[in-house]
């Protein structure tokens, strides 16, 4: 291995690790703007989102590069093909932080019916299980990429609670409707954060063990 690759890879883990950081700001930031229906912190983030997705083509663009210059094998092709999968699953966490932005944008505009669910719970888990999934990689710690898939039940428990309350909901406030549906996306839209999260995990796992473990097969 050339001393070439060794510093492209460590600038590769390098940029990963920065945009994971981005990412993991955003996501506290989506916990903020939930609780106090701030809009005009909702359309920062909507207007910066720019700076993921820059980051984003950035890091696929140098993997693409160290593996046509280089043709790494084992242990190193699967950290850059891991780092291409990761690279999305990060971006699309900030594309799911936007999309929480506009339902919180569009809430703040209108009154609210006598209606409130406490999305706290499933913020923090969310977020916690980006920064182990991140801890995860830096480590190379199976254990804790391990812990991340067994959160995101936490995580689709309480998207499913919040299904049950707003429809019932939805029943008995026919006139907030829109409010309602609103407030069912931001849950839909945590919960896929958390997916993306676990899919991180996933790619420690492939990482560590060269095995592929999606669609349930690591709690298997």
């Amino acid at each position: 291995m050339t001393r070439h690759f060794l510093r492209e890879l460590e600038a590769i883990k390098k940029m990963v690790l920065y945009l994971g950081s981005m990412v993991e700001e955003r996501v506290h930031q989506i916990a903020t703007i939930i609780e106090d229906k701030d809009s005009e912190f909702a359309e920062k983030i909507i207007k910066t989102d720019y700076k993921i997705d820059e980051m984003e083509v950035e890091l696929e663009e140098e993997c693409l590069k160290a593996l046509a210059l280089y043709q790494p094998v084992a242990i190193d092709l699967r950290f850059l093909t891991a780092v291409i999968k990761i690279n999305n699953d990060l971006e699309r966490i900030g594309d799911q932080a936007v999309n929480i932005a506009e339902r919180i944008m569009l809430i703040s505009q209108k009154n609210e019916p006598n209606f409130f669910f406490d999305y706290t719970t499933m913020v923090e888990t969310t977020e916690m299980m980006l920064r182990q999934s991140l801890d995860a990689l830096i480590k190379m710690d199976i254990d804790l990429a391990l812990e991340v898939l067994k959160k995101d039940d936490e995580v689709d428990r309480i998207k499913d609670e919040a299904y049950d309350r707003i429809k019932k909901a939805l029943s008995e406030l026919p006139e907030h409707t829109a409010h309602l549906i609103n407030l069912l996306l931001i849950s839909r839209h945590l919960e896929r954060m958390a997916d993306h999260a676990t899919n991180i995990a996933e790619e420690v796992i492939y990482l560590i063990e060269g095995d592929i473990v999606r669609h349930g097969k690591a709690e298997q």
